[in-house]
């Protein structure tokens, strides 16, 4: 599931529609990293560079030059080689970038440090990511050096320099119709996980057991690997919120919170669901159980055009203080206990962040210092949780050790929400009724 070269060249021409004249932008790949020794990690491209190209092949560069008459958009990169292809897999080539990916211009990546600054020369402003690629910024103020050693032949350097960032990733933060409809299948298929690993758990599995359930249901549905390192805490391990070590027996009785989610074609997929070992909420379980439940359909019912992005995370916390309140964790008023933020020994992250070709993906959550408002085409994730840590004094013992967080991936519709992962079960009837079957 791909999207389309046309959807590529529309992004590259919006983009440029918003540079100022007489400028360029310059965008590199990711950068390769070692594993170990001579291994190295899986290249995954960088989300600008892809989002702009659809480009997946490392050591490469990307030039966008608006309104340059012998082609806007220019493409660096390997050249074929055809014995090196048979250790390393095929090149597209600069042959294959014209053709393929649609670039006006493609050059062997060896040939940039003579062809680039040709292309700054006389431009008045450099468009980039200053920062993000050390590498890559040393190359860039080469060529700029080159440029300038022709100052005295007439050469012009350029004298302004932008964040390409804030342009780009404020196109990114609106999904199309096509960029949804992909994360609605990543949605899919890490909700096909989740429930095959709620199916399968039982008392003393192992949480890497549940985890294999999750990338085999990944992989078995075209995703190459997951969005992010998959979170499974069985009972105590529950309360830490990036546990990764994945590697503890689940004793009867203790819930398991999984936080997983697929990358298919770049878009990320990012869900997490809280249930028992044994299929059987406890009391205690329960009632902290429906009261994160409750405050995740409250944050929900924020999710609308106009409304603001931290509603969602308001309401969340309104609802949860007075719940624990009410359950005696916490004692007091409950607009004080939210203004002196009380509640963050139990609930100490926000209710979501943005979510598209990075599971945190980009985009200002601020706009002049104000909360900005929802928009169609923004997804997010909604995800409130309690997390009542196994050493908490404060309260009762029957508490303790248990973690909970329910989250979900919302796109924002012209009328409101639409939840992409709505096939995973979330209520403890659903679960419940899902691991007895």
């Amino acid at each position: 599931m791909k999207l389309g070269q046309a959807e590529y060249s529309q992004r590259r021409a919006q983009l440029m529609a918003q540079m100022e004249a007489n400028s360029i932008a310059i965008v590199p790949t990711a950068v390769e990293t070692v594993r170990n020794r001579d291994v190295e990690h899986p290249f995954r491209q960088d989300s600008d560079f892809y989002y702009l190209s659809g480009f997946a092949e490392a050591n490469a560069c990307l030039v966008l030059i608006p309104g340059r008459a012998e082609g806007e958009y220019i493409l660096f990169c390997e050249d074929k080689d055809p014995e090196m292809e048979i250790w390393t897999g095929r090149r597209v080539g600069p042959e294959g970038a014209a053709k393929d990916f649609f670039a006006d211009e493609a050059y062997p990546i060896e040939a940039i440090d003579s062809v680039l600054p040709t292309l700054i020369e006389g431009k008045a402003r450099i468009y980039t990511e200053m920062g993000a690629n050390s590498k890559f910024d040393t190359q860039l103020t080469h060529w700029i050096n080159q440029v300038k050693a022709m100052v005295r032949k007439g050469a012009q350097v350029p004298h302004e320099y932008s964040a390409l960032d804030h342009l780009l990733h404020e196109m990114r933060l609106i999904k199309s119709p096509a960029e949804i409809e992909i994360m609605q299948k990543a949605a899919d298929i890490s909700a096909a996980a989740h429930c095959r690993a709620m199916k399968t758990a039982k008392p003393g599995c192992f949480e890497y057991q549940l985890e294999a359930e999750l990338l085999h249901e990944f992989t078995r549905e075209g995703s190459r690997w997951p969005a992010y390192p998959s979170i499974v805490g069985g009972g105590e391990n529950a309360c830490i919120l990036h546990y990764t070590n994945n590697d503890m027996p689940i004793e009867d009785g203790g819930l398991i919170l999984i936080d997983a989610g697929c990358e298919l074609d770049y878009y990320a997929a990012d869900i997490t669901r809280t249930f028992p070992v044994n299929g059987k909420f406890s009391p205690e379980q329960k009632a902290l159980y429906e009261l994160v439940l409750k405050a995740q359909l409250a944050a929900l019912e924020q999710v609308k055009p106009g409304n603001s992005w931290n509603a969602a995370h308001e309401v969340a916390v309104e609802v949860l203080v007075t719940g624990l309140v009410e359950l005696g964790l916490l004692t007091g008023d409950i607009d004080q206990l939210i203004e002196d933020e009380s509640y963050k020994v139990f609930y100490m992250h926000r209710t979501g962040h943005w979510l598209g070709m990075d599971v945190h993906d980009v985009g200002e959550y601020r706009i002049n210092k104000e909360w900005r408002p929802l928009q169609e085409g923004m997804v997010l994730t909604i995800e409130p949780g309690l997390y009542v840590a196994p050493d908490c004094e404060e309260v009762d013992p029957r508490w303790r050790g248990i973690g909970i967080r329910i989250e979900d991936d919302v796109v924002v519709t012209a009328n409101g929400h639409h939840i992409l992962s709505h096939k995973v079960p979330k209520t403890v009837a659903e679960i419940e009724a899902l691991m007895a079957s």
